[in-house]
C-alpha cells in the first residue's frame, strides 16, 4: 500500500452497457420492458401466494420470498442502468455506490440460501412425504426464510467493512453498469489483497456449499423418483422440481464463473453480459418459469383473471 494522505473520491461514473447511438434506445426499451415484467411477475406471485388458499404451502411461501428478493435486487440495479443507457453513463455518490454493492451482494447470498432451502423443501416432499406436513410447518418456513435473509446480510458484513477501510483515490470511472466488487477495488490505492482473499473465501462458501447441498438433495430426489413404478408418476413428480433446477443452474452458474473461479482474460463486455444473466435474466424468467410449470399457480392466475373480468 502506498501510505500517505489520500483524497477520498466523492463520486463515481458508471459506464453502463456498451451501445451505439442507434442501439441504445432499443436496448433501453428492452431492459425497461424486462424490468416492468420482473416487477409485475414477481408482485403477482407474491399476491397470489398471499390471497389464494391453494398456494398456502411451503413451496409457494419460499417462492414468494424469492420473488420479493428479486424485486428489491433488480430495483437496486436497473433504474441506474436505464439512466446510464440514455445518458452515456451515470454519476453516483460513492457512499451510495458502496451501499448498492452491499445490498446487491447480500441479496445475492440470501438468494443462494433460499434456493438451497427450496431444494430441502422438495427433498422432504418427495423423499419423506409422510413427515412433510409435520416438519415443514409455517413456523419452520418463516425461520428458514429469516435465516436466509439475515445470513446473507451478515455474510457480506465483513467484506463491506474491509472495503470501507480502504483508501479510494481514483480513477472515478467504473467500467460496469453497477458497483460490483472488482470494479470497486480498481478505484483503491490501498493494498487489496486481504479483502480479495476474504471475498474469495466468502464467495466460495456461500455458493459452493449451498450448491453442494442442492446437488445432494437432488441426488436423493432422483433416486426416489426412479423408484416410482409408472412413467407418468415419475414425470409428474419430477415436474415439481424442474423449475427450481432451471433457476439453480442459471443463477449458480453465472455466480461461480464471475466470483468463485473467474476466467482469466474475461473482457469487460463479457463480464457485463454474465452479470446480466443473474441481475436481469434470472429475475425475469423466475416468475415465468414457475408459473408455466406449476398447475396450482396457473389455477390461481385463472381465478384472479376471472375475478377481474367479472
Amino acid at each position: 500500500m502506498a501510505k500517505g494522505n489520500h483524497t477520498r473520491i466523492q463520486e463515481v461514473w458508471l459506464a453502463g452497457l456498451p451501445s451505439s447511438e442507434q442501439s441504445k434506445i432499443l436496448l433501453f426499451f428492452i431492459l425497461l420492458t424486462a424490468y416492468i415484467i420482473i416487477l409485475i411477475g414477481n408482485c403477482l406471485v407474491i399476491y397470489l401466494v398471499l390471497t389464494r388458499s391453494i398456494l398456502h404451502h411451503p413451496m409457494y411461501i419460499f417462492l414468494s420470498s424469492l420473488a420479493f428478493s428479486e424485486i428489491v435486487f433488480t430495483t437496486n440495479l436497473l433504474p441506474i442502468l436505464l439512466h446510464a443507457l440514455l445518458n452515456g453513463g451515470a454519476a453516483m455518490n460513492f457512499t451510495n455506490c458502496l451501499a448498492q454493492y452491499y445490498l446487491c451482494a447480500s441479496l445475492g447470498v440470501a438468494e443462494c440460501f433460499l434456493l438451497a432451502v427450496m431444494s430441502f423443501d422438495r427433498y422432504m416432499a418427495i423423499c419423506n412425504p409422510l413427515h412433510y406436513a409435520l416438519v415443514m410447518n409455517l413456523k419452520l418456513c418463516l425461520e428458514l426464510i429469516l435465516c436466509s435473509w439475515v445470513g446473507g446480510f451478515i455474510c457480506m458484513l465483513a467484506t463491506i467493512v474491509l472495503i470501507c477501510q480502504l483508501h479510494f483515490c481514483g480513477p472515478k470511472f467504473i467500467d460496469h453498469f453497477f458497483c460490483d466488487f472488482a470494479p470497486l477495488l480498481e478505484l483503491s490505492c490501498s493494498d487489496t489483497s486481504v479483502v480479495k482473499m476474504e471475498t474469495t473465501l466468502c464467495a466460495f462458501s456461500v455458493t459452493i456449499f449451498p450448491l453442494g447441498f442442492v446437488i445432494g438433495t437432488y441426488v436423493c430426489i432422483i433416486l426416489a423418483i426412479l423408484r416410482i413404478r409408472t412413467s407418468t408418476g415419475r414425470k409428474k413428480t419430477f415436474s415439481t422440481c424442474s423449475s427450481h433446477l432451471f433457476v439453480v443452474s442459471t443463477y449458480y452458474g453465472s455466480l461461480i464463473i464471475l466470483y468463485v473461479v473467474p476466467l482469466k482474460g474475461l473482457t469487460s463486455t463479457n463480464h457485463k453480459i454474465l452479470s446480466l444473466i443473474y441481475t436481469v435474466v434470472t429475475p425475469l424468467f423466475n416468475p415465468i418459469v414457475y408459473s408455466l410449470r406449476n398447475q396450482d399457480i396457473k389455477v390461481g392466475l385463472k381465478k384472479l383473471l376471472s375475478d377481474i373480468i367479472h
